[in-house]
């Protein structure tokens, strides 16, 4: 630990690249541990596109807690202390593969949602977009929300199995980890492509890898420096950085 705090300190173009252990620590579950979501549902097919144009209603009675139940969760420790390193000019800025927008609530501007965001939805029919608030509202009382101008069922734009990253988006990330000195990932098992192939682009570039996760990833052995235990590393980032 007093490594990565080292390397934190004196890094100048830090990145944080964030998976679903991050968000454990303000309540929601992850996807593929012990108690992941995909042990209680089946991911292939809830987050499938195909699946949803045939029956939308599937991902909405499946996929309704995961996307619309964040209410009861603030952001943890660790993305206050992004949130506060970014407004500091430490941190470039934050990739995430996570869809719960915590990471802007913390405060977090310079954010790349590598797997898109509820905040918007689209009409799968004309196109319209609607608020997550609006789409929310309708979901929660077992609704569809479907389009006020065609009718249509309107897709949250978070990317489903088969379908492309949103534009720019692994660009994006990809710049920001060639340019890090240090790049940390927090709590991703790095199994998911191609969103797993942005530390290695660090690794590659010259910059410093750093991996805090609770289970082994295949990127360990290209880190400088690996810890287990999330929290206790941002408590002492949040007293000594």
């Amino acid at each position: 630990m007093d490594a990565i705090l080292d390397l934190v300190r004196e890094s100048q173009r830090l990145v944080v690249f964030t998976g679903a252990g991050v968000s454990t620590l303000s309540g929601l579950p992850d996807f593929r541990g012990e108690d992941g979501i995909y042990r209680q549902i089946d991911g292939s097919r809830v987050f499938d596109i195909g699946v949803f144009h045939q029956d939308p209603a599937f991902f909405y009675a499946h996929g309704a807690d995961l996307v619309y139940g964040l209410d009861g969760c603030e952001p943890s420790l660790v993305h206050r202390e992004c949130a506060r390193l970014e407004a500091a000019g430490k941190l470039l800025g934050v990739v995430t593969q996570n869809i719960d927008m915590l990471h802007q609530r913390a405060g977090s501007e310079a954010v790349v949602e590598l797997h898109g965001s509820p905040a918007t939805h689209t009409c799968v029919g004309c196109g319209r977009v609607q608020g997550y608030a609006w789409a929310q509202e309708r979901v929660r009382t077992g609704d569809l929300p479907r389009c006020p101008t065609c009718r249509e069922v309107l897709k949250p734009d978070i990317t489903f199995f088969g379908e492309m990253l949103p534009p720019g988006a692994l660009e994006q990330a990809a710049a920001w980890a060639a340019e890090a000195d240090v790049l940390l990932v927090l709590g991703s098992t790095l199994l998911v492509q191609p969103a797993a192939s942005i530390p290695m682009i660090t690794a590659r570039s010259g910059g410093e890898l750093v991996i805090v996760n609770r289970d082994p990833t295949p990127l360990d052995h290209l880190a400088v420096a690996r810890h287990g235990d999330l929290a206790t590393l941002f408590e002492r980032i949040a007293t000594e950085i």
